[in-house]
């Protein structure tokens, strides 16, 4: 399996309202399409970051899987104007996990 280790560095104070959204829109939708998601975690040590991951079958169908939700129409009409505004940056790494298995 190919996973995003995914890190959102939010702007200052937006971290409760930005997943009170991503979990209540963003992550159904991922599941709808068949991707594994986490639920995000809080960091600790910065009241504006966060962590989750996401799960694909192999690289090809990460990338039909992505294009699925930001082509989609939740993410175009009502996710990106409001969520994309809150996020300071954020990285990604790719890993392919087939060695040690990530249990979702």
């Amino acid at each position: 399996m190919i996973v995003e280790m995914r890190t959102y560095k939010l702007k200052p104070d937006m971290r409760p309202r930005f997943l009170e959204i991503f979990r209540s829109k963003s992550i159904p939708e991922h599941r709808r399409l068949g991707m594994k998601i986490t639920v995000p975690y809080a960091s600790v040590d910065d009241p504006d970051t966060l962590f989750f991951m996401r799960g694909f079958p192999d690289l090809a169908s990460r990338t039909s899987l992505k294009a699925a939700f930001y082509e989609g129409t939740l993410w175009r009409q009502k996710l990106e104007s409001v969520l994309m505004p809150m996020i300071d940056k954020y990285d990604v790494v790719v890993l392919d996990d087939t060695e040690h298995p990530i249990q979702w």
